[in-house]
């Protein structure tokens, strides 16, 4: 009899393996560009008295989510759970045609500029959406000079 040698979804699984790939290459994301298709999305701006980051990640529990920062790097890392049925329940006669939602670990990293202060963060998940500000150190603000 005839047999595949291809799995069923091997569109899919080769599409997974692209896009490892391409993450896997981009370099690595810092405060003066980062590189996309990372997980979660990141938009990363700032004032002259903050840095501001946002976190794009609907969905996730705040109790999975871990934010570090330590010598000037911020790391923003979790899990991410899939919803869908997992393949080892045989009760459960679901099949899944297209899944495009990221699951699994991820991690992300953004360098820092040296006048922020690791002292001053905060950091807020409201609506899927990671708020992270930090403040720059008073040194490093702009002031005006007084005039004699």
């Amino acid at each position: 009899m005839y047999r595949s040698l291809f799995p069923r979804d091997v569109l899919a699984e080769m599409d997974r393996l692209q896009r490892d790939l391409q993450q896997a290459l981009d370099p690595s994301p810092t405060i003066r560009g980062f590189a996309r298709h990372g997980y979660p999305t990141l938009n990363v701006g700032g004032t002259p008295k903050t840095i501001e980051i946002y976190a794009f990640a609907p969905g996730l529990d705040p109790a999975t989510l871990e934010v570090n920062l330590e010598r000037g790097l911020l790391t923003i890392a979790g899990e991410r759970k899939s919803p869908l049925p997992d393949k080892s329940d045989k009760s459960d006669k679901a099949t899944v045609h297209i899944n495009e939602r990221f699951e699994g670990r991820f991690r992300r990293v953004v360098t820092l500029p040296d006048d922020a202060d690791p002292d001053q963060v905060s950091a807020k998940l409201h609506d899927g959406v990671l708020h992270i500000t930090i403040q720059r150190r008073i040194s490093a603000q702009p002031r005006r000079i007084q005039i004699q």
